[in-house]
């Protein structure tokens, strides 16, 4: 449902999904000042690969997979430009068209679109999809099974009954969602893991807010997202004391994670014992870390001056707004509607929420 919200999250746990997806989200808005016209996102596998606005007039890719991908095909990146100036115009024209139908002349105003498709590579099936939203609310959207729209809203039923006589770009849609953008998905999945499949160990350190909270072993930098990072003593895997973060994305597309140990039952003299060990699926090497003070990155305050891990504290800081920043996407992704932009921020930061998109051909509402 779509909803003007800004939502916070702390320590977010957010499970990775098995299912390849490739999405486009589009927003246009009229109204809105200090905030492009026009803006767009592509999304592989929920992590942001590429950005366009009508500031900038150009597909930025966001992630270095994309970047080289890109690079090495040129004319791909050219398409996504002319795509993306193609559905500025008619997003134009339907926003207008919607404003002066609904008598809604006045005040700010957004169009928004999700489309794409999901891949199960474990069976092959692909999905398609493409919805719409308008000023908050769920607004029409196509059914591909039945080649028809449905709309929830009864705003949209006058732009349904329309829609529905168009079967040239219905056939059009279809086409694309689920014969196109599956061979891109795979392509780009392919090509991410040749890139991202890496020799060199990801970076694995230990964390705590003050002397007796629990102690955080965060590994980062690591792909695929099948790994596995636990705590042990006497070289036995533990179960109890620990609190484990799901598997999120970084922005490059590699992975991070986490788990916590609980020390408050722990004697000084018993940390010897404990260790953090991260491994990866399919790699032999493990990395093993002590639990040792000595180690440990913190933000705590010593009562008696300037601390020496003050400098770090900053790191762990953003280390934790890192995890929330992606679990967020992904949660607004998993809530399968629209969130409508935060107009009240500035054009540059949301750039980094939205890039070019490809959806099918369309026709003014």
């Amino acid at each position: 449902m779509f909803k003007f919200v800004v939502v916070f999250m702390l320590l977010c746990r957010i499970a990775f999904p098995v299912k390849h997806s490739l999405m486009f989200s589009l927003t246009t808005s009229s109204g809105v000042p200090d905030f492009p016209e026009y803006m767009g996102s592509a999304l592989v596998d929920d992590v942001q690969v590429g950005y366009f606005d009508s500031n900038i007039r150009t597909a930025e890719p966001k992630v270095d997979w994309m970047r080289k991908l890109m690079k090495d095909d040129p004319q791909h990146l050219e398409w996504y430009v002319n795509k993306c100036i193609e559905h500025q115009h008619f997003f134009k024209a339907t926003i207008d068209s919607l404003m002066k139908r609904l008598n809604q002349t006045e005040g700010a105003h957004i169009l928004q679109q999700i489309s794409g498709c999901e891949w199960d590579e474990e069976n092959g099936d692909i999905k398609g999809f493409q919805q719409y939203g308008f000023n908050g609310e769920d607004f029409i959207a196509l059914d591909l099974k039945t080649l028809t729209w449905v709309a929830p809203n009864p705003l949209a039923f006058i732009t349904k009954l329309k829609w529905d006589t168009e079967t040239a770009r219905l056939e059009y849609n279809k086409y694309y969602y689920i014969h196109v953008y599956s061979a891109w998905l795979k392509k780009y999945v392919n090509y991410s893991r040749s890139f991202l499949q890496r020799t060199d160990h990801p970076s694995v350190s230990l964390l705590q807010k003050t002397p007796s909270s629990q102690v955080t072993c965060h590994a980062t930098g690591f792909y695929p997202d099948r790994a596995d990072l636990f705590w042990r003593k006497d070289g036995l895997k533990l179960h109890e004391d620990m609190d484990k973060v799901e598997i999120l994305p970084n922005h490059d597309g590699t992975f991070q994670m986490s788990v916590d140990l609980n020390i408050s039952s722990i004697a000084p003299e018993d940390w010897k014992k404990y260790d953090c060990v991260f491994q990866l699926s399919g790699v032999e090497d493990v990395i093993i870390i002590k639990l040792d003070k000595s180690v440990i990155r913190t933000n705590w305050v010593s009562p008696s001056g300037f601390p020496a891990g003050a400098v770090i504290g900053v790191v762990v800081g953003l280390l934790l707004l890192l995890l929330c920043v992606t679990g967020l996407f992904i949660w607004r992704k998993k809530t399968n509607g629209f969130k409508p932009a935060n107009t009240s921020d500035s054009a540059d930061s949301n750039s980094d929420s939205s890039q070019s998109q490809l959806s099918g051909k369309t026709g003014g509402e």
